[in-house]
């Protein structure tokens, strides 16, 4: 392998925009992101409830699957 073509790690802090920070291992110093596994719907089991839909889509589909769900 060749030397000194390799990024170094440094401890990072990664913020998120909802106040959770943590720290982990990174090129960069620091990572600001917009969702974080604390926030985010699939990890905090919101789920259907934070889906921004225009058109309806998620509604149709669940009125459509709402009698299968059920068996």
């Amino acid at each position: 392998m060749k030397k000194g073509i390799h990024p170094k790690y440094v401890l990072s802090v990664v913020h998120c925009a909802c106040g959770h920070t943590f720290e982990t291992l990174s090129t960069k110093p620091e990572i600001r992101l917009e969702v974080c596994a604390a926030c985010h719907p699939a990890f905090t089991g919101e789920g259907v409830q934070r889906i921004v839909d225009t058109e309806g889509r998620v509604e149709r589909f669940l009125r459509k699957y709402q009698n299968y769900r059920q068996r």
